[in-house]
């Protein structure tokens, strides 16, 4: 089980209270992680493209911080799904098999250190805006 394998883990099991299962028996931590790299792949710009959206809804402090090496500012259920807005919230909830409050606050646990895993330097990379470096890094977070 990778490191993000395993936050995702954590926060599914606080948030959801059934371990590495979702409501329903559904998501996986690895089934998050594979939802929210597939999101980032289709995400107009990327990483960069997602963290805009954060900043467009007022929570620019917070993507900075998941980006930046400091501590990762903490967001809420209701901020992501401002940030995302309940249409893509509810694709993700439906792939997950879990309601859409579930999904944002599964979203809002692991968002945070999973872009700051993304971004181990500090920045967004070109790396992070191609398929090909989501591909790999996804590789890495599935293991």
């Amino acid at each position: 089980m990778g490191l993000l394998d395993g936050i995702a883990g954590q926060v599914l099991g606080s948030m959801l209270g059934g371990g590495n299962q979702g409501a329903q028996g559904g998501a996986g931590a690895g089934q998050l992680i594979q939802v929210v790299m597939n999101m980032l792949q289709n995400q107009q710009g990327g990483l960069g493209g997602l963290l805009q959206q954060f900043q467009n809804a007022g929570l620019g402090d917070q993507a900075a911080s998941w980006v930046g090496t400091g501590q990762n500012m903490p967001v809420n259920g209701d901020q992501v799904t401002s940030a995302l807005g309940s249409g893509t919230l509810s694709d993700i909830a439906s792939q997950l098999g879990m309601s859409q409050g579930q999904a944002s606050g599964a979203l809002a646990g692991i968002l945070p250190q999973l872009i700051d895993q993304l971004t181990p330097h500090g920045q967004v990379t070109e790396q992070h805006n191609s398929l090909d470096g989501l591909a790999a890094l996804a590789g890495k977070l599935l293991r």
